[in-house]
């Protein structure tokens, strides 16, 4: 259950963060109010998610796989470019939240 509540609070977070480039400064109400719900949604989730798994653990997945799906969101959504060295560094980001994940013992299972 806890890395249901996690991929709630990523998908939340992503969506809010995707949503606050719509709201042009909070000046546009329909983009603002999903940015709000968004975020609310990910911190609520992620709350639920820090009972069973360590903050750093959950952080680090919580940020590392959100700042990877907010790019490709703007890449997406926004026509946002992505160079290569922008790419290796996503995959890098990845790789640590794979190996943070898998192999490490920081992670409760």
């Amino acid at each position: 259950m806890p890395y249901i509540y996690l991929t709630i609070a990523i998908v939340g977070e992503v969506i809010g963060t995707s949503a606050l480039k719509a709201t042009e400064g909070f000046t546009r109400l329909s983009p603002s109010i999903v940015a709000v719900l968004g975020y609310a949604v990910a911190f609520y989730f992620l709350s639920l998610t820090l009972k069973f798994i360590p903050i750093g653990t959950a952080y680090a997945m919580w940020s590392g796989l959100g700042i990877v799906l907010v790019a490709a969101s703007g890449w997406l959504i926004f026509g946002q470019k992505v160079d290569l060295w922008g790419a290796i560094g996503m995959a890098l980001i990845i790789a640590g939240v794979v190996v943070l994940n898998f192999l490490s013992k920081t992670a409760t299972h």
